[in-house]
Formats: structure tokens, sequence, C-alpha cells
């Protein structure tokens, strides 16, 4: 039976390999607000601790860092004893609601769920449907569940039950999060990339779609790619990243092949003013995102223009 408990903030622990960021934006700001003149309406949802003292944090990592923030030390908490998968599931569960989902957290969150739910799948007992277990008198022989099927010709066969399970379990999280089962793997595919890429992909800087294909590309090779699109103040179109992902495949993928592919005219490509960030950065607040130096940068040159514009008005 859940138990709601009061405890306070030390003795949560964040769960671990969290995929949901919590920024200090205005949205949280609110929060903080909220919890000042109300206090915690909604409580917070733990299990015990499965690596020592404490508790583990499942859900309510914003509204932690909100009480942080307010001087809150001590917040409820529902304490439910869960094993791993039920705590990934749940964690997965409570964040999937939140309006604005960046790419990567939303990726990560589908690869830990959808991991969970087929280790769901799997049994320990041989009396029910063992998957990938070894017997103790042949440890080099796995059993595996499997099960009749028949074709449509009434052809008797069989087919393995861990596959298939698979199978089942991607339709399922598909109708879950009301994704089609591509689109779930495509999203998977992200977790591929190295932090640097994923965090364009959460700035915008580089579509969905590309970066699916950019996932294909090796480790060494993103950061090489990473150092190109740097140093070249651009991004590949769908159809470079697809030749980028062609040539890694069969090996002949350097940095000299990237300048070339990312250095051709894309089409309707339009003529770009292209500043060095470092040359700006010491002007802007150190928490601005990219979308919010481009837009006062934008604000900046207009004020400019209509000042020009009324001084040449008055003469």
């Amino acid at each position: 039976m859940d138990e709601i408990k009061n405890l306070k903030l030390n003795q949560l622990i964040n769960f671990k390999d969290h995929p949901f960021k919590v920024e200090t934006n205005t949205e949280l700001f609110e929060l903080m607000q909220s919890i000042e003149k109300d206090g915690v309406l909604v409580p917070l949802l733990a299990r015990p601790n499965p690596n020592g003292e404490g508790y583990e944090l499942i859900s309510g990592h914003r509204r932690k860092a909100a009480c942080e923030w307010a001087g809150v030390t001590e917040v409820p908490v529902i304490v439910r004893d869960l094993d791993n998968c039920q705590a990934v599931i749940a964690m997965v569960d409570s964040n999937l609601q939140r309006e604005n989902i960046k790419p990567s957290e939303k990726a990560f969150a589908y690869r830990m769920k959808l991991e969970a739910m087929n280790r769901q799948g799997k049994r320990v007992d041989l009396t029910s449907c063992q998957l990938g277990t070894k017997l103790e008198d042949n440890p080099t022989l796995e059993v595996h569940k499997i099960i009749p099927i028949v074709d449509e010709d009434g052809v008797w066969g069989i087919d393995n039950f861990e596959k298939n399970s698979e199978k089942r379990t991607d339709a399922e999280l598909a109708k879950q999060v009301g994704e089609s089962q591509r689109q779930i793997h495509r999203y998977i595919r992200l977790t591929y990339l190295i932090p640097k890429i994923l965090d364009m992909v959460d700035e915008g800087k580089i579509a969905f779609t590309i970066a699916v294909e950019l996932s294909y590309l090796k480790e060494e090779e993103q950061y090489e790619l990473h150092a190109v699109m740097d140093l070249e103040q651009c991004t590949p179109s769908l159809s470079q990243a697809n030749r980028l992902k062609r040539m890694s495949q069969k090996g002949e993928l350097d940095m000299d092949e990237m300048y070339n592919i990312l250095g051709e005219e894309k089409p309707n490509q339009r003529e770009q003013i292209k500043i060095q960030s470092e040359k700006l950065n010491k002007y802007f607040p150190a928490d601005f995102t990219e979308h919010q130096k481009v837009e006062l940068i934008e604000k900046l040159v207009k004020d400019w223009h209509t000042a020009q514009s009324l001084k040449k008005g008055s003469r």
C-alpha cells in the first residue's frame, strides 16, 4: 500500500540517468512562486533507495528544484515499493505528460521505457516463459520459449517467443504514447548521437530527420563532423546527411569528404552573414539560449534601423 511521508529534500536522490532536464526558466520560477504561496499540492513519488539510504525520486524533480529555490526543506512524498523496471516506466510516464519535451528527452525516455518493458516480459523460471536463462546443469545451454504457429496453408511451425515478445512490446509502447513504431525507433536513434550534436538537435539547429541520418555515423566521425560544422558555420541538408551516412557505412568517410559535402551550395541557399559566437558570447547572459541570442540581435538591428529612419525623416 502506498504511504505518504514528509521527507527532507536531502533524503531524496535523483533518479539514475534521468533523461528529463530541469531548467531554471520562467516555468520553474512560476512553480516556485506557487509553492511559496500554497505549498506542494501534489506529492512527489519515490521508492526506497535500492543502493543505500534515503529514497530515489521517481516523479517530481521539477517540484524538488522549485522547493530548493523557494527554501522549502520538507515535502510530501508518496513512497512506493517498485522494482527497477516499474520505476523506469513510472518515471517516464509521469514526465511524458509535460508540454515542452526536447527531442533528446523523448529519445532517452522511449529507449529506457522500451528496455524496461522488454525486461518485464522475460521470466526467470522454466515453468513459464523463460528467455535466455542458462540451465544450472548445463551452463552453456540457453532455453527459449517457442510458440506454435500455423500459416495460411495450414502448415505448422514454431516461432521464437523472445523476438515476438519484443515486437509486441514495440507495438504496446507505440499505442501508449501515440506514436508509430517507426517514429519511436527513429527517436531512439538520437541516443546514438554525441552530446554536442544532440544539443544542436534540441536547439533546433539540426532537423530531426537529418539527426536520425547522422546517428548512423561512428562516434569519432560525429566529433569530426561537429568540428567541420563549427568551422564552416553550417549544417548538412537531408540529402547530404544521407550521403555522409552511406559513406560511413562503406568506410569512405573522412574530414576531407565532410568538407567537400558541407561546402556544396544547398538548393535555395541564401547568403548568410557569419559571426563567430566567441565574439558575442561575452555580451550575453550566461543562461541565454542560441534562440534568445538571435532574437536579441534581430531586435537590436530593427531598433537601429528604426532610429536611422527617424533621423532621415527629421532632416
